[in-house]
């Protein structure tokens, strides 16, 4: 969600430095690419269980070149492990990604460690509350952090309830610049929505914690729970169209050591000794790379491994985005897919909550739909997933939009999944989006009115900030 987007640019444009996507080579022709090499629940495969990992891919997806060109050269990108014997579920929408999250909270049996951009005191908000309270009573320690622009809107007396029953609670770079524990800096903000249970069960996507995830996207006539401004006023808002995972598995152990290494970086308190990081069996088919992003890095790590996947791509990029407003290099990787004949969809938002984001990411349309892009505005929701899927075997599902704010200013999350049996589920969950959704033409967008233009021409001038 993007909130008072006018006031955070301006702001940030006072207060922030100035920084720049770097140059990324996708390809990286020529370099000497050593054999990919997987962990599993007991450590690093070796060379030939590796190999055989990598060769049950191929053939289950039919597809070489990505596996041949793209795995090699993300090893270079990626900081974190390609990990097998993980079991990855997708959730679609709130309502099913917060039952299964409950269900996990409370089975919890040693620790909860909660990571979010926004949670609000409402509805679905207090039920968190009301969970994560009633476990810390039990003497599961629950350690949570949350963005101090994210949760703005949420009451002290929130937080001290949380506080005041044990609850570790961490304020994620304050806005306060009295209350910073390190260099104060506005503009970086923790954008990662992320769950642990117990150091073995994680969620992870784009679904922060509030009411308006309550209805499912996929009903007809679908709305959100009422919105209450003032006494007797009610307004009901769109669903919100969302997607999460929930991950068991080797793969959890690297976002838990993210979870452990943001709570250092912010100079949280001391965590209580739990057992963070319990032995993980191999409980699934999939093969899962974690990817955390920061400010702090020489590049976002998710901005390069996506890049390096389009530019590996051989039949098929599907990418389904929030907030679309692609750096010059993007832009270029999704126009050389096109023109090289593989088929590029983009699904984004027809509403928004988020009026500069939506105008300044519709300049690049004509652009796009030139080189023979496909875009298709998804109808009837807001549209809040993050989801790409590559040749039908490559699939990224986390926080991180598509616009400079993730790439270049905040912490961001992802898993990267492999293979073509999630990659069906992936795709299956596109094509209802799809048929959800219209085609912008190229026709069509070139008669489209001067107000428009007018908009997309202002919001322009804001996208680094946005």
């Amino acid at each position: 969600m993007k909130l008072h987007t006018l006031w955070w640019a301006s702001l940030a444009l006072a207060l922030g430095a100035c920084s720049s996507l770097p140059r990324i080579n996708p390809d990286l022709e020529g370099r000497t690419r050593p054999p990919v090499q997987l962990e599993g629940a007991r450590g690093p495969l070796s060379a030939a269980q590796s190999k055989a990992v990598i060769d049950r891919l191929k053939k289950s997806g039919n597809v070489t070149g990505l596996f041949d060109r793209h795995l090699a050269v993300a090893e270079t990108i990626a900081g974190s492990p390609l990990t097998t014997g993980n079991e990855v579920r997708l959730l679609q929408d709130g309502p099913a990604t917060y039952r299964a999250m409950v269900a996990a909270i409370e089975a919890a049996k040693d620790h909860i460690n909660m990571e979010t951009y926004i949670l609000d005191d409402d509805e679905v908000g207090q039920r968190f509350a009301e969970a994560l309270i009633a476990k810390q009573a039990q003497g599961v320690q629950v350690n949570l952090i949350r963005d101090s622009v994210g949760t703005v809107g949420t009451p002290a007396a929130f937080w001290e309830r949380l506080t005041a029953s044990g609850i570790r609670v961490l304020e994620f770079n304050p806005i306060n610049p009295l209350a910073a524990r390190k260099a104060w800096s506005l503009n970086q903000r923790d954008h990662r929505k992320l769950l642990i249970v117990d150091g073995h069960t994680a969620f992870l996507g784009g679904i922060n914690i509030s009411s308006v995830y309550s209805g499912g996207s996929f009903k007809r006539g679908s709305r959100a729970q009422p919105k209450v401004d003032a006494p007797g006023a009610q307004e009901l808002g769109p669903a919100w169209r969302d997607t999460d995972l929930r991950l068991r598995g080797p793969v959890v152990a690297d976002l838990q050591e993210l979870f452990i290494n943001t709570w250092a970086q912010q100079k949280g308190a001391a965590l209580d000794e739990k057992n963070y990081f319990p032995p993980l069996q191999s409980v699934g088919p999939h093969v899962v790379r974690a990817i955390g992003s920061s400010p702090e890095e020489p590049y976002s790590q998710i901005y390069a491994t996506l890049l390096s996947a389009i530019g590996s791509a051989e039949n098929s990029v599907c990418i389904t985005n929030a907030y679309f407003v692609p750096d010059l290099q993007l832009l270029a990787a999704l126009e050389d897919a096109a023109r090289r004949g593989v088929d590029v969809s983009l699904i984004l938002p027809s509403q928004t909550d988020s009026w500069l984001v939506f105008h300044a990411g519709r300049r690049s349309y004509a652009r796009l739909l030139r080189a023979g892009v496909k875009i298709f505005e998804r109808q009837g929701v807001i549209l809040h997933s993050k989801t790409a899927l590559i040749d039908g075997v490559w699939a990224t599902v986390g926080s991180t939009n598509l616009d400079w704010r993730s790439f270049l200013h905040n912490h961001e999350l992802n898993a990267v999944v492999l293979g073509a049996e999630f990659g069906q589920q992936l795709q299956a969950m596109f094509d209802r989006d799809l048929a959800a959704s219209d085609a912008i033409t190229l026709e069509a967008w070139q008669r489209r009115g001067l107000d428009l233009r007018v908009k997309e021409l202002f919001a322009g001038a804001w996208e680094y900030w946005l």
